[in-house]
């Protein structure tokens, strides 16, 4: 006999859950399929029927990870993450280029990109870890640990090169953070290295392309004797503040490590990041800033996407009626910029549309966080609200200027096999959490 701690059913979908992924995966379809058809009306691409075939294996996999209990994951979360790891490791050497990337990997034709499943891998190994240190969650040494963790994966990725991918690692480690309960000046510690990295690899080529004047700060960051002092020096400053600190216990001092550090691993991890990003990835993020410096080579693109949804207007050219895709204007139309093509055909309102289904998916996303009571579950979620909640910003983003162009998809409407079934494979694992909130 059921009694109240134990749930009717753990093979019970979440309406909540279920309608929203459905309902893009549905819309993806539709503009995949025009994406198929060129200004004759004729179709010249079957992705639409792969796409279908995809859905379906999707929607059984989500039913899988919806059934098996998400402690079994829990259990050899280590091992998971280690086979994703041999598998990224694999790619790099083994892997098919697609779009500049060496991503894809399989066996006669058959593969997928195993940098979309790492992110659930990724997820699944920081949500144990950082409840076996929820206790400790507040020190520093914990969250050098946690990232430790994360600097794997996104290495490796880094190196197929996928920027894009990269970078969702970042909101997704700071998220779960947050949710584990370390200090904010935790986290903007980490957040603030990250960025500051990330500028100092591109200010050279920002310097030279977009604001043509040369004060002095591109060439240091470009001499690595320079770079290589100014990195001495914080460190430095900073081990004195952390031998201060340690016997005094002066705020001062507290703060001197805390800024100087952070200087001292932004400088290092930006100039490294400086001599691994290819020039087409710097010119990705150039012409964001000014997309006319290269208006027929990097800032096509983003000018194709933008004069798309612009046109579009408030209800759209009508379903299967866009110029700039149907007349090939716009590249990678199925995938990075499928929401492009439905800004010009459905409008402002169709856009509106997606944003309410992926607002329903993340509201019960973060409502199920609030109604669980195992740590692990809440971290697992919380991790997965910061994946799709960065992929959507990123890559309608891009798609309206106010991103830079990163190859990101948008979950569970663009083409591709591999981030729709990791992406119904987290909302499975998502379902089976919430089904035993009450057994854990």
């Amino acid at each position: 006999m059921l009694n109240e701690e134990t749930p009717k059913t753990v093979l019970q979908f979440d309406p909540f859950l279920l309608i929203p992924v459905i309902a893009l995966m549905t819309i993806g379809v539709l503009f995949i399929f025009s994406s198929g058809v060129n200004s004759s009306g004729v179709i010249v691409s079957d992705e639409y029927k792969r796409q279908l075939f995809w859905v379906g294996l999707a929607l059984i996999l989500m039913l899988t990870f919806s059934y098996v209990s998400y402690n079994v994951l829990k259990d050899f979360s280590f091992y998971i993450f280690l086979l994703f790891m041999v598998l990224l490791v694999l790619t790099l050497i083994f892997g098919k280029v697609v779009n500049g990337a060496r991503a894809w990997l399989g066996v006669f034709g058959l593969g997928g990109q195993p940098s979309e499943f790492t992110k659930i891998a990724t997820i699944l190994l920081l949500a144990r870890f950082l409840k076996q240190h929820q206790a400790n969650i507040k020190k520093l040494s914990v969250i050098f640990r946690a990232v430790g963790i994360l600097l794997i994966p996104m290495f490796l990725i880094l190196r197929q090169p996928d920027t894009g991918t990269t970078l969702v690692f970042i909101p997704l480690f700071l998220f779960m953070l947050f949710v584990a309960g370390a200090k904010v000046r935790h986290i903007l510690y980490v957040a603030l290295t990250g960025f500051l990295a990330i500028v100092i690899a591109l200010y050279p080529s920002i310097e030279a392309m977009v604001l043509h004047q040369d004060n002095g700060l591109g060439t240091l960051l470009t001499s690595l004797n320079l770079v290589g002092v100014v990195a001495l020096s914080f460190m430095l400053i900073s081990v004195l503040s952390w031998l201060g600190w340690k016997k005094y216990k002066s705020t001062v001092l507290y703060w001197c490590l805390y800024f100087f550090s952070l200087a001292f691993f932004a400088l290092l991890v930006g100039t490294l990041l400086r001599h691994v990003l290819k020039d087409y990835q710097v010119m990705r993020f150039i012409v964001f800033l000014n997309p006319s410096i290269d208006p027929r080579g990097s800032g096509w693109n983003l000018l194709q996407s933008m004069t798309a949804i612009g046109s579009g207007g408030l209800t759209g050219k009508g379903f299967l009626a866009g110029t700039q895709s149907h007349y090939r204007f716009l590249p990678m139309q199925s995938t990075d910029f499928i929401f492009s093509i439905l800004g010009e055909e459905w409008g402002f309102w169709g856009g509106l549309l997606v944003f309410g289904f992926y607002g329903l998916l993340l509201g019960r996303l973060l409502w199920i966080m609030y109604h669980i009571k195992d740590v692990y579950g809440i971290l697992v979620i919380g991790g997965f609200v910061a994946v799709f909640a960065t992929h959507l910003f990123i890559n309608v983003g891009m798609t309206i200027g106010i991103m830079p162009v990163t190859g990101i998809p948008l979950y569970f409407m663009s083409y591709g096999g591999s981030s729709l079934i990791a992406a119904s494979i987290a909302v499975g694992i998502a379902m089976n959490i919430y089904n035993r909130r009450f057994m854990y």
